[in-house]
């Protein structure tokens, strides 16, 4: 594309924060360290995950880039930065979570491929852009609209990023229609991150935030939006970001019998955060010191003299929530979280139940196992 461009090489990659995890150096992908998480409510843009298939697209000249709209609609248009930056702007609080979120702990029952993401793999910040549904009226597609008047059901995002899944083709993905012309779905073709312009990694200079949904949705460096009549077929849509039962390997799997995820169950961290898809609340979370035999909720929370409710008008629906709870730890503990979120959802008690060869989606209990000899009192978690 004019203006954006894909490196062949890793030669020119950004700099990033000395005290991520690397995970993989070439893509790069990285997460904080546990500690680092939860220390604040809106994840610093250093600190948040870095998730990439390929070398980071460069901008090599803003004012000639542009996003091609195009596909089953009577209207094919070039938006700019400046066009885009005409529309109204709106500021949406999300947590992104990459579907592989917690994969090591599952690749302990058995092998599993992919990143080896700790419990990190995600972040919460601000997003600032135009919503998708005022982009799509501009080529003529009303808002709360599931099909266009030729057939278009999906929306297909493609980036510029160039990927070895795809023999060197771009990441692209999608969602349905119905999901991005419904303006309360808050899905935003971002140009801000946390009240700043959006770095490399990121997106830079502008992505998708689909709130809701596994970050896999989210692209990044965004070069067209195709309106198409079935879902994406892409790698990362069809053979990718599935999940299978237990039962299924690599000899025996059948990408075509899984429909892509989208949203991400209720999931939770100990000492931490918790956060569900869809726009569901944590309606509870709850801590044990004895590995389950018996529990405490823990207080949960998001903006400081704010108090949070799982559907409340002052909460954010597409934000985590961090918890806390103060607690006698007894000797040789074994410490458990678990979320109930807004519609009943609970998490599973066992990694071994949700296994899947992809290792995705490891929403079982967060567990820590503390080995002392000698109880160590009153702790807050």
């Amino acid at each position: 594309m004019p203006g954006l461009t894909a490196p062949s090489n890793y030669a020119e990659e950004p700099p990033r924060h000395p005290a991520l995890k690397i995970n993989s150096k070439e893509p790069f992908n990285a997460e904080p360290h546990r500690t680092a998480l939860v220390a604040s409510y809106i994840t610093p843009v250093d600190f948040f995950y870095k998730r990439n298939h390929g070398p980071i697209p460069k901008v090599e000249d803003l004012s000639r880039y542009s996003v091609s709209i195009s596909g089953l609609v009577n209207k094919h248009i070039q938006l700019s930065m400046a066009d885009i930056w005409a529309l109204p702007k709106y500021n949406v609080t999300a947590t992104l979570q990459c579907a592989g979120n917690r994969r090591t702990a599952m690749s302990k029952v058995r092998k599993v491929r992919g990143v080896g993401w700790d419990i990190s793999a995600l972040g919460n910040a601000t997003w600032g852009g135009a919503k998708l549904s005022d982009v799509l009226e501009l080529v003529g597609i009303p808002k709360l609209s599931s099909v266009t008047s030729l057939g278009g059901k999906h929306v297909e995002f493609v980036s510029v990023d160039k990927c070895k899944e795809e023999k060197g083709g771009p990441y692209t993905a999608s969602i349905p229609l119905k999901q991005a012309t419904n303006p309360d779905a808050d899905v935003l073709l971002a140009y801000e991150m946390n009240g700043e312009i959006l770095n490399r990694d990121h997106g830079y200079p502008l992505r998708v935030v689909v709130p809701g949904v596994i970050g896999a949705r989210s692209v990044k460096w965004l070069d067209s939006i195709n309106i198409i009549e079935e879902e994406c077929q892409g790698f990362f849509t069809q053979k990718d970001y599935k999940m299978f039962p237990p039962t299924v390997d690599w000899d025996n799997i059948n990408w075509s019998t899984r429909r892509p995820q989208m949203d991400f169950p209720v999931q939770a961290r100990i000492a931490g955060y918790a956060l569900s898809g869809g726009g569901r609340g944590i309606e509870r979370v709850d801590i044990s010191v004895d590995g389950g035999k018996t529990w405490v909720e823990a207080r949960r929370y998001q903006k400081d003299n704010v108090p949070y409710v799982s559907d409340g008008p002052q909460s954010d629906k597409w934000a985590w929530v961090l918890f806390e709870a103060t607690l006698d730890i007894p000797a040789n503990a074994e410490i458990v979280a678990k979320a109930v979120d807004s519609s009943a959802n609970v998490q599973p008690e066992n990694v071994e139940d949700i296994w899947n060869l992809r290792g995705i989606l490891n929403t079982s209990w967060h567990r820590i196992k503390i080995q002392n000899t000698s109880c160590i009192g009153r702790s807050k978690l």
